[in-house]
């Protein structure tokens, strides 16, 4: 089977293969192939007192008339181990508000010849329940925050760890002040 040729056809094909100087000679080309692909795009122009802000900047920009900085990456292994380590300090919170409440056992000597100041025994057992839940809440939204802004955060858990346990001597040593 012959195939047949549209008249016109190869003419178009020559044409289609033309040099660079006659491809660049169109209008709205600049140059040969090669400069094209090689050749960075200049800079966007500069307002410079016109007030408006550059283009492409964000709207909150605009309104402030200083161009924002590009955003920092995510980094991923933050992310997971900061979100591992609230959870782990969620549980630390757990364990250390459970053994708060053990505290309440320091008025057992109370009553009789022992007189007792129940209302600091009372503060110590809340404050070793309830401060590592403050804690906690503190730890969480900071590193959320840092986070959100692209901030490493791993380290807010970490230093938080300790400040619960602490919390709950704070509330040992008070509960212990209540009993003579």
């Amino acid at each position: 089977m012959r195939r047949r040729v549209r008249p016109g056809a190869l003419e178009a094909h020559q044409a289609s293969q033309a040099d660079d100087s006659d491809r660049s000679a169109r209008p709205g080309r600049v140059g040969s192939y090669a400069e094209r692909v090689t050749t960075p795009p200049p800079p966007p122009p500069v307002a410079a007192s016109s007030g408006q802000p550059p283009a492409g900047a964000s709207p909150g920009a605009q309104m402030s008339g200083v161009a924002s900085a590009p955003r920092r990456p995510a980094i991923v292994w933050d992310i997971v181990v900061t979100l591992i380590l609230l959870v782990c300090l969620g549980i630390l919170t757990l364990i250390t508000s459970y053994f708060g409440l053990f505290l309440a056992m320091a008025s057992d000597p109370c009553g009789g010849t022992a007189q007792c100041d129940t209302d600091l025994i009372g503060l110590g057992v809340l404050a070793a329940v309830g401060l590592p839940w403050i804690v906690l809440l503190i730890a969480a939204v900071v590193a959320i925050v840092l986070l959100v802004k692209r901030r490493l955060a791993f380290w807010v858990p970490l230093l938080a760890a300790p400040l619960t346990i602490a919390s709950w001597f704070v509330g040992a040593a008070m509960a212990s002040a209540g009993v003579p």
